[in-house]
């Protein structure tokens, strides 16, 4: 008996769990609002990407509460399917008595994966710096004109 070797389909070489926009959306918490749009995510991710290669986030819900308190400014991402919800309820809340800019993204998943981090991550604050700042500005503007929840 030899060992027959299984051929990789093509599902399995693009990653095959990757999820489309609107898959991710279904599963989005209730408070996730506002809620980034798939062309804000991408920009979203890409400045988070470029911000944790220098070191310039803040990452989890304990990191970005002790920062918040401490006034530290930035833009803070949040996973919209995030359970059970209590775990960060809070911090949009902070933000807003801060004037911080904030949004959700549908996948904590892929916000832990731009990040550099294999885990998921629920929250991070990525601070303003020089090598990147005409994605974070552009970020910026469009997080800030995403209408506020009542």
């Amino acid at each position: 008996m030899t060992k027959v070797k299984k051929e990789k389909t093509v599902e399995e070489e693009t990653g095959g769990t990757e999820k489309s926009y609107q898959e991710l959306i279904a599963n989005v918490n209730p408070i996730a609002n506002p809620l980034a749009s798939r062309k804000l995510s991408k920009k979203l991710y890409k400045c988070v990407k470029k911000a944790a290669k220098i070191k310039q986030i803040r990452r989890g819900v304990k990191e970005v509460q002790k920062f918040l308190n401490k006034g530290e400014k930035g833009i803070v991402v949040f996973a919209g399917d995030t359970l059970p919800i209590e775990v960060y309820c809070h911090l949009p809340i902070m933000c807003e008595d801060r004037n911080l800019p904030y949004a959700y993204v549908p996948s904590k998943v892929d916000l832990g994966l731009s990040a550099g981090s294999k885990r998921p991550t629920c929250v991070i604050m990525v601070k303003p710096h020089d090598e990147y700042k005409e994605a974070y500005d552009e970020c910026l503007e469009e997080v800030t004109s995403l209408p506020k929840p009542i």
